[in-house]
């Protein structure tokens, strides 16, 4: 159910940004849309480019093997990932790929920064909830204590193509910030190949290429919680910039009648309890996307608009767990922001 959610959130915003593309006047071979899904991360992963058919196909093939090689060194459940080497060799250095020191140090900072709101060593504590099915599991109290006395980003230390954990039993995962990474990576070869106007969709992390082809900005539709449909709750018109949401209803699972999520609250070792169903926060970089849409839901709706409205070229949609909807001061002005009623 949660995968089919996930398939169906992928093909509304990929709906919406299309809809109007193929109502536009220009050359009917600009217009033509071409698609390739896959999946990785666990995620499922659909590009759009415009244009040429045999350039589209070309470029599409070249950034998924990109995908396959980024899963391979950034995953933390692939056996012989970069991240897996480094989380099982117990303090020891490991030499791993420049990208990997990229990924790992872009997530050091952002955990840094947030003063660990943003962890990369929640692995520990990651590994214990499981929202793969609605069967889940509450863990118990010590065992997330324990997990907990392991999570903290100062104990990764990199040392030029080297990282080691300096606590053996800390684990690194990359899962909030790897999608938007390896997003900004795929549309930097896309660029490179000369493609002009594209969707890049990661499991609903959305990053988009230049503007329609006929000039005008997509629409992007942010799903409803819960929705099982995949309903969009509101669109936004954006162009060359990246749209990422985190929300509860993306992997959960309930118990007693209480649903728990998967944005873990590194203070506590507990799903975030604070009123909010979803963060979106648009800005043109993915990485800081992906990063900031986790950061700005584990600070609640007060601080994390706050935080929002005082940061340059960051914006943001809340939507509380009753259905309120906030935006930070200029979603309306900047992103033509439209409710669409249930």
């Amino acid at each position: 159910m949660k995968k089919l959610r996930k398939i169906l959130a992928t093909a509304l915003i990929c709906a919406l940004a299309l809809s109007l593309v193929s109502c536009s006047t220009g050359s009917p071979a600009a217009d033509t849309p071409h698609s390739k899904t896959g999946l990785y991360f666990d995620t499922v992963i659909t590009i759009t480019l415009y244009g040429d058919a045999s350039k589209a196909e070309e470029r599409l093939d070249d950034v998924f093997k990109m995908a396959k090689r980024y899963e391979n060194l950034l995953s933390d459940k692939k056996e012989n990932s970069d991240i897996s080497k480094i989380n099982d060799a117990k303090g020891n250095w490991v030499t791993v790929d420049p990208d990997t020191v990229e990924a790992i140090q872009d997530a050091y900072d952002y955990s840094k920064s947030s003063n660990g709101i943003f962890d990369l060593t929640v692995g520990t504590l990651s590994n214990l909830w499981d929202f793969k099915n609605n069967t889940g599991t509450v863990p118990n109290y010590s065992a997330i204590r324990e997990a907990l006395s392991h999570v903290d980003y100062k104990n990764v230390e990199i040392n030029g193509d080297e990282v080691r954990l300096k606590d053996p039993k800390a684990r690194i995962d990359l899962g909030g910030i790897a999608k938007g990474f390896i997003a900004d990576k795929m549309k930097a070869r896309l660029k490179e190949l000369g493609a002009k106007s594209g969707i890049i969709n990661l499991g609903g992390n959305v990053l988009l290429i230049g503007k329609r082809p006929d000039k005008k900005a997509y629409t992007v539709g942010i799903q409803r919680p819960f929705s099982d449909d995949g309903t969009a709750l509101f669109t936004l018109k954006a162009e060359d910039t990246s749209i990422v949401t985190s929300g509860t209803y993306q992997r959960y699972f309930k118990k007693n009648g209480r649903v728990y999520h998967h944005l873990l609250d590194t203070s506590n070792g507990f799903p975030y309890n604070n009123g909010l169903d979803s963060v979106t926060i648009i800005t043109k970089n993915s990485t800081e996307a992906d990063a900031l849409s986790t950061t700005v839901f584990g600070m609640g709706l007060e601080k994390g608009l706050e935080f929002v409205n005082q940061t340059d070229g960051v914006e943001a949609v809340f939507v509380s767990s009753d259905g309120t909807i906030t935006k930070s001061d200029n979603v309306d002005k900047l992103y033509d922001y439209a409710k669409i009623d249930s």
